[in-house]
C-alpha cells in the first residue's frame, strides 16, 4: 500500500506515467467513467478549501465511485479532542482511499503510519501540497510539451506557500531547470529551501523583488496570494498583500511563450484583465487538476483499466 505526502514519493518515470495516465484520461474519459464503481473515497479537511477538495470529488465520482467525508474540522470529532490517528483507523473501515488537509505539518504523515487504507496529503500548513504539485507539471508538460529546459518565475508569497515548495521540490528533478523567485524581504523562500535543495543540487536561481525586471525572461510565471491565514498580526498582512498585482501592463513586457499558472484561489494578485489573455492559463489548470486526481486515485488503488 502506498501514500502520497510529497511530489518525491513518485520517481520521475512513475511520475511520467502518471502525467501520461492523467492524458489518457482527458482524451478517453468514458473508458474509465466506471473504474471506481464500489470504491469510496473519505476527504477529510480540517482546513477550508475549495478547488482541492471538490477536484477530489469530482474525480472519484467520474470515476464512478462515492465520496464521504466533511469540509471543516468544527463538523469532526476533532472538535471533541479525537486525534488524528483515531480518525484514519476509523476512517480506514469506511472507505478505500483518503484525501487529508490539516493546518499541522506532518498531521498526513502522522495518519498515514497508522492508516489502513492509502492516505493523500491535500496540503499540511505551509509545507506541502503535493496533488497540487502534479496539477501544476501536468499543467506545464500538457501546454508546452515538456518539463526541460524551463525558466520558472515564482511571485509572491514563498515563505509560506506550500504549492512553492512542493513544485520547487519536484521540478529540480528535471533537467535545465532554473528559477527567479519574486518576492518582498518579508516573504522570501525559506533557508532550508535554498540550501537543501537548489545549493545542493546546483540549481540556478535568483532572487529579485521587481516583476517587471524579470517577466521578460520567463517561461512559467507561477503568482501565489499573500496568505492571510499564515500571519500572526494583520499589519503585516495587509502592508503585503497587495505586493505584486499582475495586470495588462506587466504581461506586454512578457514573451509569447510565457504560461501564467496560479494556484488559486487568487485575491487581487491577477487583475481579471488578463483572465483573456492567452497565456493565462490558471482555469486550464483547474481542469488538468481533476484529471491528475483522477490518475493519482487509480495509481494509488492499484486500479487497471
Amino acid at each position: 500500500m502506498r501514500h502520497l505526502m510529497s511530489p518525491l514519493d513518485f520517481s520521475v518515470e512513475e511520475l511520467d506515467r502518471l502525467l501520461d495516465l492523467a492524458n489518457d484520461i482527458e482524451k478517453y474519459p468514458e473508458k474509465y467513467a466506471h473504474a471506481c464503481a464500489g470504491k469510496i473515497l473519505a476527504t477529510l479537511f480540517y482546513e477550508p478549501s475549495t478547488r482541492t477538495r471538490l477536484s477530489f470529488e469530482s474525480a472519484m465520482l467520474r470515476l464512478g465511485g462515492q465520496v464521504l467525508g466533511f469540509s471543516n474540522a468544527a463538523s469532526s470529532s476533532a472538535a471533541k479532542g479525537e486525534s488524528v490517528s483515531d480518525t484514519i483507523r476509523m476512517i480506514s473501515c469506511y472507505a478505500d482511499i483518503c484525501a487529508m488537509r490539516h493546518n499541522k505539518e506532518g498531521a498526513p504523515m502522522v495518519a498515514s503510519r497508522v492508516s489502513g487504507i492509502p492516505v493523500i496529503n491535500a496540503g499540511d500548513g505551509g509545507h506541502q501540497h503535493p496533488t497540487q504539485t502534479l496539477t501544476d507539471l501536468l499543467t506545464i508538460r500538457s501546454l508546452t510539451g515538456h518539463l526541460n529546459h524551463l525558466t520558472i518565475g515564482l511571485c509572491g508569497d514563498l515563505k509560506f506557500g506550500r504549492t512553492v515548495h512542493s513544485l520547487i521540490n519536484a521540478l529540480v528533478r528535471y533537467d535545465n531547470i532554473s528559477f527567479v523567485f519574486i518576492s518582498p524581504e518579508e516573504l522570501r523562500i525559506p533557508d532550508y529551501i535554498r540550501e537543501d535543495v537548489l545549493d545542493a543540487k546546483g540549481v540556478p536561481y535568483e532572487e529579485v523583488e521587481r516583476l517587471e525586471d524579470v517577466i521578460g525572461g520567463l517561461d512559467i510565471l507561477y503568482m501565489t496570494r499573500v496568505q492571510r491565514e499564515r500571519f500572526f498580526n494583520e499589519e503585516d498582512y495587509v502592508r503585503l498583500k497587495d505586493f505584486y498585482i499582475l495586470d495588462k501592463k506587466k504581461m506586454k513586457l512578457a514573451g509569447p511563450q510565457l504560461l501564467v499558472l496560479h494556484p488559486l484561489p487568487r485575491v487581487n494578485e491577477i487583475s481579471v484583465e488578463v483572465d483573456s489573455d492567452p497565456r493565462a492559463a490558471y482555469f486550464r489548470q483547474v481542469q488538468y487538476g481533476v484529471y491528475v486526481r483522477m490518475a493519482l486515485i487509480l495509481t494509488l488503488l492499484e486500479v487497471e483499466v
